[in-house]
């Protein structure tokens, strides 16, 4: 894709705008772009936040007065073009006032996630030495003074919740509201020379380090220009463009690159208004109350979606559970028609239209993805029957592919086009190959420059231009891409077969009553899985067959849920070949949260740390398996095939 040039290098940021949209070029920059958006949109609504059970409105305007005092304190208090500011805390309004803040005073931000614990929290604040750390709350200030002693160059740390911290006094501690205040009492001279950072600020200038979660070790700081920004900005407007009439739900961690660039990054070119969910724990009934038109989520909440639905369904009378049914078969009967280029027979199509504005709307608006003109997963692997069943539903989901080292998205379907079990093709501008080894290889003006601190690594995964993903692909010869599996992950059982664990998995978690499953097989004979049940949908059978339980631990450990695991495990085994099966499985009676070290925080699972912390469980299972073979072929509980 070709970026519009400017006029020169020096061309005013104004002329980049187009009524209410500001277009990508070669030498724009954030920093720049941001200017230009508060000056274009002044009263019009940027972000909403609810609070005290009401959304309330924040103008372009007042976004870019939040901005400009904290940008102004941060001069004040030495910050200087490339030193770094670190922002520790879930998504709020202050995050991206603090963010944008950063950027364009020249420096650099970077995100660190809430869920961090503070030894993970210190080794982001040494390794990229920095010298500010907006922190969202007392929590989040605890973390970090347990360790502070291990980061000198840290100098001022500014809090923007002060509850609970009443009468606390510590000279390196601020709130943001006294923080902003030296900011609102800087000159015009001052202002004006916030501004000429802000043009300073060259395209090739790193803007944002995005820290990896960590799944192979310490996580390592992702150099994102604003360039590769930028790029991305237009080339997902191509593919996926939205504008101010649009509106975005902001729920993940704006650490991750997902997050950044849907809430943080586009809406500042096109305009779109972002809604700030109160916590992670509303966020479906903020869903609901938003409806947004444009909506991004990793595979584990868009699996929780499909759960409520199906169950609700079940729960339903006799009638409503066939409308459900019918309406489904017809969504897929003609999807499958029109995938084929075959004509829809007349009946067909006014029964799936019926069903369309009645059993599919009312489902739709249930998720609160009733005004959705964009859906779209990554991420993480999903099963390709989950994002079938929401293509019937008539949300048009795209698979997008990335990491944080393209700067996000790498590759998305083309408008209209959806390929079964595929990510789509390369954006535009971007160069997507596979290697002898069937490594999928990444080149691009989006992909970053290299690890903070870290040339070794670099040099790893950039090899003569090309990013290494370490993911396991193929492609067809039109360029649609099907990602297998991470290569790392890659099963070698004892007998020499090759397994990728992850298809497996997503389709076990296509279950409403599994909410998540690691395969395990390495060297060994066959396949086990251990599962996590679906607390509130099992709970629920339980409750529906009178299984009695007292807690978590009770329910998973009753014969009736082992059965009801069991039973779905097998039907996801009859479609797999025999080497690929599950032949038993253990389900863990902990109930894990995204504060638990399995988790990333995007919600995938550590597989190296759930083997880890459940070996009993994985020795128990291999173990029984022996036992029974050498009894003549006994199932030993959670067993689900012999083994010969």
């Amino acid at each position: 894709m070709a970026l519009r040039p400017t006029d020169t290098p020096d061309a005013d940021w104004v002329r980049h705008g187009r009524g209410q949209e500001i277009e990508p070029g070669p030498t724009t920059t954030l920093a720049a772009a941001f200017l230009t958006a508060v000056e274009l949109r002044g009263e019009r609504v940027a972000l909403r936040h609810k609070s005290r059970g009401l959304w309330r409105p924040i103008t372009w305007a007042e976004y870019g007065q939040q901005v400009r005092r904290i940008a102004l304190a941060l001069m004040a208090s030495g910050l200087a073009p490339g030193d770094r500011a670190c922002i520790l805390g879930e998504t709020c309004p202050e995050w991206f006032f603090v963010d944008h803040a950063i950027i364009t005073s020249g420096a650099i931000s970077v995100g660190i996630y809430a869920t961090n614990a503070p030894e993970q929290v210190a080794h982001v604040l040494d390794d990229c030495g920095a010298r500010v750390l907006f922190v969202e709350n007392e929590e989040q200030l605890d973390k970090v003074l347990q360790v502070r002693e291990r980061v000198p160059a840290l100098g001022r740390i500014v809090v923007f919740d002060m509850e609970g911290l009443r009468g606390f006094d510590d000279p390196m501690v601020t709130s943001l509201a006294a923080f902003a205040e030296q900011g609102a009492a800087a000159s015009a001279v001052q202002a004006e020379q916030w501004r000429a950072r802000a043009a300073a600020v060259a395209p090739g200038d790193t803007a944002i380090l995005i820290y990896t979660s960590g799944t192979t070790g310490p996580p390592k700081g992702a150099m994102i220009s604003h360039a590769n920004l930028v790029f991305q900005a237009a080339a997902l407007h191509a593919v996926m463009p939205f504008g101010p009439a649009d509106e975005i739900l902001s729920f993940l961690p704006l650490s991750h690159i997902a997050e950044r660039l849907l809430s943080a990054l586009r809406p500042v070119f096109h305009g779109a208004i972002v809604n700030i969910v109160e916590n992670r724990d509303t966020a479906p009934q903020n869903i609901r109350e938003i409806s947004p038109t444009v909506f991004f989520a990793v595979p584990r909440l868009w699996e929780k979606f499909h759960s409520r639905a199906v169950i609700a369904a079940r729960d339903g009378t006799a009638f409503e559970r066939l409308a459900f049914g019918l309406a489904f078969d017809a969504a897929n009967r003609v999807l499958a028609l029109r995938a084929a280029g075959e004509r829809v027979p007349l009946w067909l199509e006014l029964a799936w239209r019926l069903a369309d504005r009645t059993v599919l709307h009312r489902t739709r608006k249930l998720i609160g993805m009733e005004r959705a003109r964009y859906v779209t997963t990554g991420a993480a692997p999903i099963a390709p029957e989950l994002i079938r069943w929401y293509l019937a539903l008539g949300l048009d989901m795209m698979q997008a592919y990335g990491m944080t080292e393209t700067a996000g998205v790498a590759s998305l379907p083309p408008p209209g086009v959806r390929r079964h079990g595929s990510v789509g093709v390369a954006l535009p501008g971007t160069e997507i190959r596979l290697s002898e080894a069937g490594e999928i290889l990444v080149r691009g003006p989006h992909v970053f420059g290299g690890y903070w601190n870290n040339p070794a690594r670099t040099a790893e995964v950039m090899v003569d231009g090309w990013l290494h993903t370490g993911d396991i692909g193929t492609m067809d010869e039109d360029g649609f891409i099907r990602v297998v599996d991470r290569l790392k992950d890659i099963i070698i059982t004892s007998g020499g077969k090759n397994v990728a664990p992850s298809e497996i998995e997503n389709e076990l978690k296509f279950s409403p009553y599994i909410a998540d499953a690691v395969v395990i097989g390495e060297a060994q004979p066959y396949l086990t899985a251990l599962v996590m049940i679906d607390y509130e949908n099992v709970a629920r059978y339980a409750q529906d067959h009178a299984i009695p339980f007292t807690d978590y631990a009770s329910l998973c450990a009753h014969e009736g849920i082992q059965a009801l695991v069991a039973a779905e495990v097998e039907a996801v085994n009859d479609r797999f070949a025999r080497v690929e099966q599950i032949k038993a499985f253990r389900v863990i009676d902990v109930q894990l949260t995204t504060e638990d070290e399995e988790f990333t925080p995007t919600l995938k699972l550590k597989r190296n740390v759930v083997a880890r912390r459940h070996k009993a469980l994985i020795d128990a299972m291999y173990r029984s398996g022996r036992e029974a073979g050498a009894m003549g072929g006994a199932r030993a509980p959670g067993a689900l095939v012999e083994e010969r």
